[in-house]
């Protein structure tokens, strides 16, 4: 009775605990909401959000990001989804949908520990170093995680309805980001599963050693029938998930027909595939060669962490033979693989035991040292640091972390004693990290803002090691311990936890940088209300905001150039044509279309002026041009690269042939009518 009474407690307090980590997932992605004033992409996006659409929006991000850009359009109409810190929250919780998401999964499913579990996907949440506003990012990474959760319950349990629904997300998400196409590569999974199950089943129906005791041959009959039905397993499984998948393309493809022309959709993904001549990073090969250049770079410190290693087993295996060397001396003779073997009350033995014992505990007590030591060399050298307001916590051992999740992933697959469904999980795991990267000019750095199945299986398959990870002994009697395998991983996770949960504690995105002194706000504008930013971003936009709502400049269309797109956003002024003008991917020859065609409004249909809001440097050159200065107001430096730019060059002719004056100038803005 009283063990039943035990055990009805635990369950009870084992509930309250879960609900408390589910509760910690959902809204811990919400502890910057109210953080920082990034002038670039938090407010381009958001600015996307509000007026998108083909007047105020560039065509090729519109279509390009349709169906980020039309949900968060609708989040912007919730209570508060005007304001920036509601906006913030909103897309927020799509983080946390994340990790709950993969919560569930990893312990109803793999059944991980829920504390591994729980640790893996705050793990996940502190390294989501892109700000939510980047919405095509998390709405593309909450398709991806549903249609491999879908993919695999589908695959392990046979299901139709799975694999057909995890093509609908798969398909999907090339209109949530154009860019995610290759992530139809998740087919690979499906294919190897199948190959594994066949395997499988060949194995039962043959044994382990020889043929079909039915079957003299051991060549024909039934070993035929076995490959037809593979094929017809991997058809069926391919033909439910491509139903799913351009099914899902067919109905948003004929939406967009319907709303816009289908020949606008083509218009704006030619422009996609055309970047590439500005944005040369954007290339294919450019993008896979940032990733596995990444990769090369960080074997500096792998080759070094693997030395330390390599000494570690060589010093145990130096440890265990004096371990044999002291037997022979007690014993008298020649010791076999097993060890002396002597009566267990003789003296000799139990010294030989004693002296074993204290030789043991000096070389694991020296290699714990030996691990700690390591950790503090790691951070001397450079790998890591407490700078958390940027990168450099997780610069390296960010995508450490993704080797080492991979080179288990790859063993558990090579491993005989792992199940196909573990075999599929962690092959299923090295494409999403792969597939994530690609479409990317961040190289790595998009895999590890999509850790949500990753680190749990980190944690989990390292969990295991440090568990039941023993000695195994080579065909020569040389014992290989795994203890310093075990010291060197947990110092290595030990150092990276603590490094990736400060970082997301500290860290908040702006100007792709991190945000310091968030200590002040601006009082004077309803969209910016309660945002903590530097005094001096406040000043900026506390004076900027003054003049806009002194001249009604809300609702007035605007011309944005130097690095300021969030202006748009943060002012209510909807761009003339494209709020990043800056952006390589948007291209002079297009500039200067939509430059033409406005003249053309203007002239001809009477339409108001935009505003042209710049970045100061840009306003000194303005300034410096029309006086007649010569690097006056201007480095030589910054007048070499503004006359090199030919965009700015197509916008200074027009703010010089309509006659626009500046009426407006503090520290970062200069505003032109």
């Amino acid at each position: 009775m009283r063990k039943e009474v035990s055990g009805r407690r635990r369950m009870q307090w084992g509930n309250v605990l879960e609900n408390l980590a589910i509760v910690i997932l959902a809204f811990y992605p919400l502890r910057h909401i109210y953080w920082g004033l990034d002038l670039q992409d938090t407010g381009y996006n958001y600015a996307n959000f509000q007026y998108m659409g083909t007047e105020h929006m560039d065509p090729m991000w519109l279509f390009s990001t349709y169906l980020s850009n039309g949900v968060g359009h609708l989040l912007m109409k919730l209570p508060n989804g005007n304001m920036l810190a509601g906006i913030n929250l909103y897309t927020g919780l799509f983080a946390g949908a994340l990790a709950l998401i993969g919560y569930f999964f990893c312990t109803r499913k793999l059944k991980m520990p829920k504390v591994i579990a729980f640790a893996g996907e705050m793990t996940a949440l502190s390294l989501c170093w892109c700000p939510t506003a980047s919405f095509y990012n998390y709405l593309t990474y909450l398709f991806f995680l549903i249609s491999s959760v879908l993919l695999y319950l589908g695959l392990t349990g046979e299901r139709k309805g799975y694999l057909v629904c995890a093509g609908v997300f798969l398909g999907a998400n090339v209109l949530v980001r154009f860019s995610n196409l290759p992530q139809m590569g998740m087919i690979l999974a499906v294919w190897a599963y199948d190959i594994l199950c066949v395997l499988e089943e060949k194995t039962k129906y043959t044994g382990k050693r020889g043929g079909n005791p039915g079957n003299k041959s051991g060549t024909a009959g039934k070993g035929e029938s076995r490959r037809e039905g593979f094929w017809k397993r991997t058809v069926r499984h391919t033909l439910w998930c491509l139903t799913g998948y351009a099914g899902a393309l067919a109905v948003l493809f004929s939406y967009i027909h319907i709303r816009y022309g289908i020949h606008a959709y083509i218009a704006g993904i030619g422009r996609l595939f055309a970047m590439t001549d500005n944005a040369t990073d954007y290339k294919p090969m450019a993008m896979l060669k940032g990733i596995f250049r990444w990769y090369w770079q960080e074997l500096y410190w792998v080759a070094r962490i693997g030395v330390i290693l390599a000494g570690g087993m060589a010093l145990f295996a130096i440890a265990g033979w004096l371990e044999g060397v002291l037997a022979r001396r007690f014993q008298g003779t020649a010791a076999g693989p097993e060890g002396p073997r002597l009566p267990r009350k003789n003296p000799a033995r139990q010294e030989l035991s004693g002296i074993a014992g204290i030789l043991s505990l000096m070389v694991r007590g020296l290699w714990i040292a030996v691990s700690i030591a390591m950790i503090v060399w790691l951070w001397r050298r450079g790998f890591t640091s407490g700078f958390y307001y940027s990168y450099n916590p997780i610069w390296h051992p960010g995508p450490v972390f993704l080797m080492l999740t991979m080179g288990m992933a790859l063993i558990r697959i090579l491993d005989k004693r792992a199940s196909k469904e573990e075999k599929l999980i962690s092959g299923m795991l090295i494409l999403i990290l792969f597939l994530t990267s690609l479409g990317s000019n961040n190289g790595v750095f998009p895999s590890l803002n999509n850790l949500f199945l990753a680190a749990p299986y980190t944690l989990w398959q390292s969990w295991r090691f440090l568990r039941h990870g023993g000695e195994r002994r080579l065909k020569c009697g040389l014992a290989l311990s795994s203890f310093p395998a075990k010291g060197v991983l947990t110092a290595f996770l030990a150092l990276c936890l603590f490094q990736f949960g400060v970082f997301g504690l500290r860290f908040a995105f702006a100007e792709g940088t991190g945000i310091q002194d968030p200590v002040a706000v601006v009082d004077n504008n309803p969209v910016l209300r309660n945002i903590k930013m530097s005094p001096r971003k406040a000043r900026w936009m506390t004076e900027l905001s003054a003049y806009a709502n002194e001249n009604g400049l809300q609702g007035r269309e605007v011309i944005l150039y130097g690095d300021i797109p969030a202006i748009s956003y943060y002012l209510q002024m909807p761009s003339a044509f494209n709020p990043w003008s800056d952006l390589d991917s948007y291209s002079p020859e297009t500039m200067e279309q939509d430059l033409k065609q406005l003249r053309g409004e203007i002239g001809e249909k009477g339409k108001d002026k935009p505003v042209i809001i710049l970045e100061r440097t840009y306003g000194l050159y303005v300034t410096e041009s029309r006086q007649g200065q010569e690097t006056s107001l201007l480095s030589e430096d910054a007048r070499k690269v503004m006359d090199a730019d030919p965009k700015w060059k197509l916008l200074l002719e027009f703010l010089v042939e309509l006659g626009y004056e500046q009426t407006f100038c503090n520290e970062k803005f200069a505003v032109y009518r």
